[in-house]
């Protein structure tokens, strides 16, 4: 794994977590509600397109690299601006509690 720089974390990206709201009909739809606002690198990785349901989906992933915090889960996402990022792993750099990089999915149109 490449040296992780501090001066890299330039972006500052809402990390956000789902929770299920009640929608007046005996339902409940989904919202993301801020759980930290933390500073990340953001290195694209893949990117692929296909033809799905008679259009183009894109799929691009990107490592998003913060400094620790406990609680960062696959269940949650980023948010830079209107891009989302759907986080697929969470991995604890060398197990030293420094540094997290989250292996994300980015939505594309």
């Amino acid at each position: 794994m490449n040296k992780i720089s501090i001066a890299a974390m330039r972006q500052r990206l809402a990390l956000e977590e789902a929770s299920a709201v009640a929608d007046g009909a005996g339902g409940s739809i989904v919202s993301w509600g801020l759980v930290a606002e933390v500073w990340a690198a953001i290195h694209p990785r893949t990117g692929v397109e296909r033809v799905e349901a008679g259009g183009i989906e894109g799929r691009v992933t990107h490592e998003i690299t913060i400094r620790h915090r406990p609680g960062v889960v696959p269940q949650q996402r980023f948010r830079l601006g209107t891009r989302i990022f759907d986080i697929k792993a969470v991995i604890d750099v060398e197990e030293a509690h420094r540094f997290l990089v989250c292996l994300v999915e980015e939505r594309v149109a």
